[in-house]
């Protein structure tokens, strides 16, 4: 009977030939031979001066390098240095990663609200829908609108219903500006958040504390946005009374 996973080990004590390794890693042997030149695998148990042996552990390796280099997209030094300091956390940062990810996915695709629905509770055109798709400042699917989609729907259509709307100037783009100041902070707060809780805090906890986290911080980037604002308002003011 074949088999479709990857051939027995040949070498010595368990040990992999090159072929083995990338089979079972399922990376490519020039891929594998690049990150030895660069530092990030030990060296292979070497035979003689054609034949090379890898420890089966260099599979797990190999895999974890991969994903951080095309998921997190990572340079090679910094994976390295990574793996040199503590292997383990690398591990635990991506586990910690994938449970979040797929606590957030399941949930959201649980509650997507459909096209039609969407067009029937709020009072938004159609080509308004489509320019922030197109903006990807929304997201749907085939299924519909994700619960994020859905509050930025409601909150658009807030605006226009009081006042903010393409006569006075306002537009889609607009919330370009919002997202684009955004990006970097969410991008730091993912970091921060990932090097508190990966290794230290169990990989369903972490996710649950990050969830939990969702709505109180919603509410606190809006009422700092108030106090920004209303600050701003009465500088304008200031600066205007000094003219």
């Amino acid at each position: 009977m074949s088999s479709n996973g990857p051939k027995a080990p040949a070498g010595p004590d368990g040990l992999l030939k090159m072929q083995e390794l990338s089979e079972a890693s399922g990376v490519s042997p020039a891929t594998i031979k690049h990150y030895l030149r660069e530092g990030l695998l030990p060296e292979p148990v070497r035979t003689s001066r054609n034949m090379a042996y890898y420890p089966p552990h260099f599979v797990e390796r190999i895999r974890l390098i991969k994903r951080l280099q095309e998921e997190r997209f990572m340079p090679l030094k910094l994976i390295r240095g990574m793996l040199d300091e503590d292997p383990d956390r690398a591990r635990a940062l991506v586990e910690l990663e994938d449970r979040i990810l797929e606590h957030a996915l399941a949930a959201s695709d649980q509650r997507r609200v459909s096209a039609a629905e969407v067009r029937t509770r709020y009072d938004i055109p159609q080509y308004v829908l489509e320019r922030l798709a197109e903006l990807e400042v929304l997201t749907p699917s085939s299924r519909g609108y994700d619960p994020d989609d859905v509050q930025i729907i409601e909150a658009i259509g807030r605006f226009r219903a009081g006042g903010y709307d393409e006569a006075l100037g306002f537009t889609v783009y607009d919330t370009l500006r919002y997202r684009d100041a955004l990006e970097p902070l969410v991008a730091e707060e993912v970091r921060t958040l990932l090097d508190r809780l990966a290794g230290g805090v169990e990989a369903d906890r972490a996710a649950q504390i990050i969830r939990s986290g969702a709505e109180p911080l919603r509410e606190l980037i809006g009422a700092i946005h108030s106090k920004l604002l209303l600050a701003e308002l009465r500088r304008q003011r200031g600066l205007a009374g000094a003219r």
